[in-house]
Order: structure tokens, then C-alpha cells, then sequence
């Protein structure tokens, strides 16, 4: 299956990138290489640094950068390691950082690949296939509490405690192996008035399970502000987010690098010490158009925030 995903909020994150020609850019969620592509464009003597752990994306990337390919350095790895990364390519520093977060349509569409409710197949979920951890291992070893507090957190399912009991039940007879027994187990879990409100009932589950398989949102918290320190003065980072936590976490460290002063508010003078290390571009986060979202329905829930560092930091 070629590899085919729409680059949401495309205008948006490269006028936000605010692109210098003889820059270095990363984009850490590389996907099928949409915003690269218009990032590697606009260079004139500087870099892209293109990193995905999906060996999927980085052959479909690989060919659609070609024409860009003297300015271009593919890694297959997970965004979290661009310290490292960056590191044994000898480059100290960058001016821009891309991150477009969630599950590529390459991702969705290929049934092999476990992540949709819509196939029936193995269960799986990883973006990265040298991983051990897969979607079943979580299903069938995970005890209920866990269940439940995945499907809850990362689902934000009312039913999560309802789904894990039955997840729970029905694994004590034989092992779940399929997307589609899953799909079955959901179902009856919900009930019957419920299943249709809210899209797919099986569709938060299936969610709240990518995220722990791949731990999508401790990575990103962990990420952001080692990216910061990696930004020259005058750089920004691109965020683009389709789920409510993850939008709370990038959110969350935005404001804080921009205001980390712990004093107290009555204080007339800070003496913490802590100093701001740029400032949020995007007071609100910027949001797919009407058309795009007509065009695209995946690009809905998408949220675009960006974070400028210090010109003397």
C-alpha cells in the first residue's frame, strides 16, 4: 500500500516556522514527508532533519524528498532521541522543530497494521514495528485497574470500567487476538442506546490503547523541553495535536517556559530566579479552516501551537 497521508494545517505550520533558507529544521514526525517537502523548498543552504520510527515512512519520505535529497538527513528513530540524533550529526543547534502528532492515514488504512477498528486483524498499533510491546500484550497482560485507567485517561471513555471488565472476562477463556473480537468485546461492553452516540463505540478504546503501546504522551512530555534547549535564539517549534491531552501538555509547556517564575503572585520583586525562555506565538491555538476540514475530516480536531525561544537565550 503506497504510503498516502494528508499534511494538516500545511500553511499554517510553515508560515509558523517562519523559515530562514540556510536554517536547520527538523521534522520529527515525518510521516509521508508533506510539510518536509515544503520545509526542504524553502531552504537555500540549510538542512532538514526528517525523523520517524515507522519504516514505512521513511521509504515513502525517501522518494518524495529526493529532489531535495542534498539538503536532507532521514533517521529512523523516535523524535524523543533528537539530542542524540542531532549530536552524531555534529549540529548544535536548531532554528525550527516540527512535530505533527497521532496516527498517520497510512497508519489508519492499512489493516495489517491493527491500528483501526474498521479491519479485522491481529492486533498490533506500533509505529514502530521493532517493538516488542503490541496492542494484544496490553489486552491480554494488563490487569483491569490498568485497563480501566488507560481506557479512561487516554480514551476519555465513560464506560472504560465497563470495558476492561468485559476485556478482562473474556480473555479468561481464550486470548484476544484480533481487532475484531476486541470490536465484539467493546460493543457488548456499551450500551445499546449508547453505541451509536459519539462515533464508533469501539473508536476511544482503540485510541486509549495506541497511546499506551506507544506511549505517546509520556514521550512528548518528556520531549519538550529538551527541544527548547535544542531551538537557536529566534527558533520555534510547531506543534500539531488531535487529542485533548496532548494538546494540554504542549499547552502547559509553553506557558511554563514562557513564565516560569514559581514566586508567589503577592510578591513585589521575583526571587526564584527562574527567567523566560521565549514566549507563545499562539495565545490560542490555531485551528483547521472549514474547507480543510470538508476536504480532510481527519484534520478536525488538529490544534497548531507555536513556541519562539529567546533571541538572547
Amino acid at each position: 500500500m503506497e504510503f498516502a497521508h494528508t499534511s494538516v494545517l500545511l500553511e499554517e505550520t510553515i508560515a509558523g516556522l517562519s523559515i530562514k533558507p540556510q536554517g536547520i529544521y527538523c521534522d520529527g514526525t515525518l510521516g509521508g514527508g508533506g510539510h518536509s517537502a515544503r520545509i526542504a523548498a524553502s531552504l537555500q543552504g540549510g538542512r532538514l532533519i526528517g525523523i520517524d520510527q515507522d519504516d514505512a515512512a521513511i521509504e515513502a519520505a525517501q522518494r518524495r524528498l529526493e529532489p531535495w535529497k542534498d539538503k536532507v538527513t532521514l533517521v529512523r528513530d523516535n523524535y524523543c532521541n533528537l539530542p542524540v540524533i542531532l549530536k552524531q550529526l555534529g549540529i548544535g543547534g536548531v532554528d525550527g522543530i516540527l512535530l505533527d502528532l497521532g496516527v498517520s492515514s497510512y497508519q489508519l488504512d492499512s489493516a495489517e497494521r491493527g491500528f483501526s477498528y474498521r479491519f479485522d486483524t491481529a492486533l498490533d498499533m506500533r509505529m514502530d514495528r521493532r517493538q516488542t510491546l503490541t496492542a494484544r500484550d496490553i489486552v491480554n497482560g494488563y490487569s483491569q485497574a490498568e485497563l480501566t485507567r488507560i481506557i479512561r485517561d487516554y480514551g476519555e471513555d465513560k464506560f472504560a470500567s465497563s470495558i476492561a471488565g468485559h476485556i478482562v472476562a473474556a480473555r479468561q477463556k481464550k486470548e484476544i487476538e484480533s481487532t475484531g473480537e476486541l470490536n465484539e468485546i467493546i460493543r457488548a461492553a456499551i450500551p445499546a442506546k449508547m453505541r451509536e452516540k459519539g462515533g464508533h463505540p469501539s473508536k476511544r478504546t482503540f485510541q486509549a490503547i495506541r497511546i499506551a503501546c506507544n506511549r505517546e504522551l509520556e514521550v512528548l512530555e518528556g520531549s519538550l523541553d529538551l527541544f527548547i534547549d535544542l531551538l537557536r535564539p529566534g527558533g520555534r517549534i510547531c506543534i500539531i495535536t488531535f487529542h485533548s491531552l496532548e494538546d494540554r501538555i504542549v499547552k502547559s509547556a509553553f506557558r511554563k517556559n514562557e513564565n516560569p517564575c514559581t514566586c508567589p503572585p503577592g510578591f513585589p520583586v521575583c526571587i526564584c530566579g527562574q527567567k523566560s525562555r521565549g514566549r507563545v506565538i499562539t495565545k490560542k491555538p490555531i485551528l483547521p479552516t472549514q474547507e480543510e476540514k470538508e476536504k480532510n475530516p481527519r484534520a478536525k480536531s488538529a490544534k497548531l501551537r507555536i513556541f519562539e525561544k529567546e533571541e538572547n537565550r
